[in-house]
């Protein structure tokens, strides 16, 4: 049991009856009456975001959760697979409980939230930059700003769609932060 003085980022809790991560959290002390702490709590069951207040000092409950380190091995119809990188014990994984999918490469490396008290996994995050390799777009012309403001659709290897520079031609070799899906920069 934890109260909401515990409360941080990526605390992973029981409300309702369901997992739920924090995303963002403010304490709140108004003038008059009792404090009470705003919550954002993202459901690791369909990735919904909810907001809920939380009066200061309620209990509640924690979920203990392991981080463990998988590598991406293939997708087919069955779902997505992965090996434990220390037990290479093989799992298969529903496209809802993976954070952007179609940034998923084979071979990746991730890494898995496992609730610790029965095995069971909530969600799969991928690194926070990826590089891949752009398959299509329009063509730059001469004359192209390298401005981060004017952007074109970019098809990547896996063929998930991101806006880059006019500057990057099919070829190129990008950085995509996977947590905003947007361009970082171009890779060497």
């Amino acid at each position: 049991m934890a109260t909401t003085a515990d409360f941080k980022n990526g605390l992973f809790i029981l409300f309702n009856g369901k997992i739920y991560t924090i995303v963002q959290f403010q304490h709140v002390k108004p003038g008059k009456g009792g404090a009470f702490v705003r919550t954002k709590l993202k459901s690791l069951e369909n990735g919904k975001v909810i907001e809920n207040t939380f009066n200061a000092g309620v209990k509640i409950d924690v979920v203990r959760v392991e981080r463990r380190p998988y590598q991406f091995l293939y997708k087919d119809e069955l779902g997505y697979h992965f090996m434990h990188q220390e037990t290479f014990e093989q799992i298969s994984l529903d496209e809802y409980k993976i954070e952007n999918p179609d940034l998923l490469k084979e071979g990746q490396y991730v890494e898995m939230m496992v609730e610790a008290d029965n095995e069971n996994i909530l969600t799969c995050e991928l690194p926070p930059f990826v590089e891949m390799e752009v398959t299509y777009t329009e063509p730059g012309l001469k004359g192209d700003t390298a401005s981060s403001t004017a952007l074109k659709p970019a098809t990547v290897e896996t063929g998930a769609v991101i806006n880059v520079p006019l500057f990057i031609n099919i070829g190129d070799k990008i950085k995509i932060d996977t947590r905003t899906r947007e361009y970082s920069e171009r890779v060497k």
